[in-house]
């Protein structure tokens, strides 16, 4: 398959492209950073995804949303990276839709799809319960009670988790910590009796949670998936959410690099741009082949989740990985090269470096992703 996009493709880039820049620049981020917002994010603004089907994005066109794929929501990704965009898309859009699609239950999809593609319901995955990404290491429990379960534990970095209406819950139902079998996830009511959560503003001003469960009482139609086996679901979403935050990761960086680009022909020494010194010639050169490399391997996972999505997990990995090193050399160079005016909080390039550090541990860092290519390649 070709790494271009097609008409369609094309033309939610650019209205994404236009609607956040208009919507949403880093100025908006400043604002509710500055403000200590609540809710860390504008619901009017959230409404306005629903208005421009972003909300949707997955979700069939029968079921109230656009029926677009995992290309598509990339994009608006990437472009929610450029402008570093404060939004429950990541969370509710693709990891919650994308969870519940996986499970394909009708009849709760029926019921819940159309008010998440409306933006009337916010969802949020919460797995991790280390500082490390480890799914696998699940421990929260899950118990027999009664015709369901109680669930009891800890969640961390639960993105959006303070706002979210649902939780999708990874628990442990059998087996030990590090085993991909016995593990089961649950849709729980974030304000069931039990629930504590605590908002975790993150250093780059967005948003998550930890979360405590004290024998939360479920029924089995919580269940999603199978009980013991929801491995299965929990990775197909945690693929969608790895391609979507190296999207961003992509968009950031090019962002980064943008105005970065910008200064060197602005700003002057000796009489002349810094831009036509050779040294930060040759590093900006190569700056820009990580990023376009790394630009292909995003679109390049992104297009298998939506041709192909069982092969898709190896193009991830390798686009996560590599989205998170260019990234991260962005925002390194960018500060660097701005000087000193690059380090303070009145100038956004800060903003940048802070996403991306956010990002590069978000769904598992470059060491998580390398391990886990050689595992896939049954090293």
């Amino acid at each position: 398959m070709a790494l271009i996009l097609n008409e369609e493709q094309t033309m939610v880039r650019d209205n994404a492209r236009a609607f956040l820049a208009a919507k949403a620049p880093v100025s908006h981020l400043r604002k509710l950073r500055d403000a200590r917002d609540p809710s860390g994010f504008s619901r009017d603004l959230w409404k306005a995804f629903a208005e421009m089907g972003f909300c949707g994005i997955l979700v069939p066109e029968a079921l109230g949303g656009s029926g677009l794929g995992y290309v598509e929501a990339g994009l608006i990704m990437e472009e929610i990276g450029r402008n570093l965009t404060l939004s429950p898309f990541l969370s509710t859009a693709l990891l919650g839709a994308t969870a519940l699609m996986r499970d394909g239950n009708s009849a709760r999809n029926a019921e819940l799809l159309p008010k998440l593609a409306a933006g009337d319901l916010l969802v949020a995955l919460a797995v991790d319960e280390r500082t490390k990404h480890a799914p696998s290491a699940t421990a929260l429990k899950a118990e027999r009670s009664g015709n369901g379960f109680a669930l009891t534990g800890d969640k961390c970095f639960v993105v959006d988790g303070h706002v979210a209406d649902l939780l999708i819950v990874a628990a442990r139902s059998a087996g030990a910590p590090g085993e991909t079998d016995g593990l089961t996830l649950f849709l729980v009511d974030a304000k069931a009796n039990g629930v504590a959560v605590e908002r975790t503003i993150m250093v780059d001003a967005h948003n998550a949670a930890r979360i405590r469960f004290d024998r939360v009482q479920v029924d089995a139609d919580a269940v999603i998936g199978e009980v013991d086996h929801g491995w299965t679901v929990l990775e197909a979403a945690l693929n969608v959410g790895r391609a979507a935050v190296a999207a961003e990761l992509t968009g950031l960086g090019e962002e980064a690099f943008g105005r970065t680009l910008a200064y060197l022909k602005e700003r002057k020494q000796f009489g002349q741009p810094i831009g036509s010194f050779q040294a930060l010639q040759h590093r900006a050169a190569h700056l820009f082949t990580e990023l376009e490399i790394t630009q292909a391997a995003v679109l390049k996972a992104l297009q298998m989740l939506d041709s192909d999505f069982e092969r898709a997990p190896l193009f991830v990995s390798v686009a996560k990985a590599r989205a998170g090193a260019s990234a991260t050399l962005a925002v390194q160079e960018a500060v660097q090269m701005h000087g000193g005016i690059g380090m303070t909080d009145e100038f956004d390039i800060g903003f940048f470096m802070k996403r991306a550090r956010v990002g590069q541990e978000l769904f598992g860092d470059a060491g998580f992703h390398a391990d886990r290519l050689a595992r896939l390649h049954n090293y």
